[in-house]
């Protein structure tokens, strides 16, 4: 198992959207970002658990945990001409986007900010700490654990 980081603005996607939808689970679509879609499509797997992480807002934080219930396939947002995420590059045979599903798991029992996380010496190696833009990023074992006992999380 793998862990990673996903950004998401909440007025576009939040975790509570996640929760509401049916099943729990979502298509992670819309990726445009080319090293964010290598992930997507050849790293991040089945069982992979995933820090759902509000950015662009007055706080960004870590808010709750989800896994990936499906690995890498065609982002099919890139070939419809109504959707905001449309490729006119993108075809069946060369999809180019990628996604995922991912699956609501719980809420942290308090937000893990942005300024909490850079102001945790073991954090620095982060990327999110490095202020990378990247959407999809991943997390070591230990970064994982030190989040989540920081956002009170006992026993995982």
């Amino acid at each position: 198992m793998a862990y990673w980081l996903f950004k998401t603005e909440p007025g576009c996607f939040s975790f509570y959207d996640l929760k509401n939808r049916p099943d729990r689970t979502e298509p992670w679509d819309g990726v445009r970002n080319f090293q964010a879609r290598n992930f997507l499509r050849d790293t991040v797997k089945v069982g992979d658990r995933v820090l759902f992480y509000h950015s662009n807002i007055p706080e960004p934080a870590v808010v709750g945990l989800a896994e990936i219930v499906r690995s890498g396939y065609p982002d099919t947002t890139a070939l419809n001409p109504d959707s905001e995420h449309f490729d006119p590059r993108a075809s069946v045979d060369k999809p180019i986007w990628y996604m995922v599903d991912l699956r609501y798991l719980e809420p942290l029992q308090q937000i893990v900010t942005l300024e909490s996380i850079k102001q945790t010496p073991l954090l620095a190696g982060m990327p999110l700490v490095k202020r990378s833009r990247l959407s999809i990023q991943p997390v070591t074992a230990d970064e994982w654990r030190i989040i989540l006992t920081m956002g009170g999380m006992k026993g995982i």
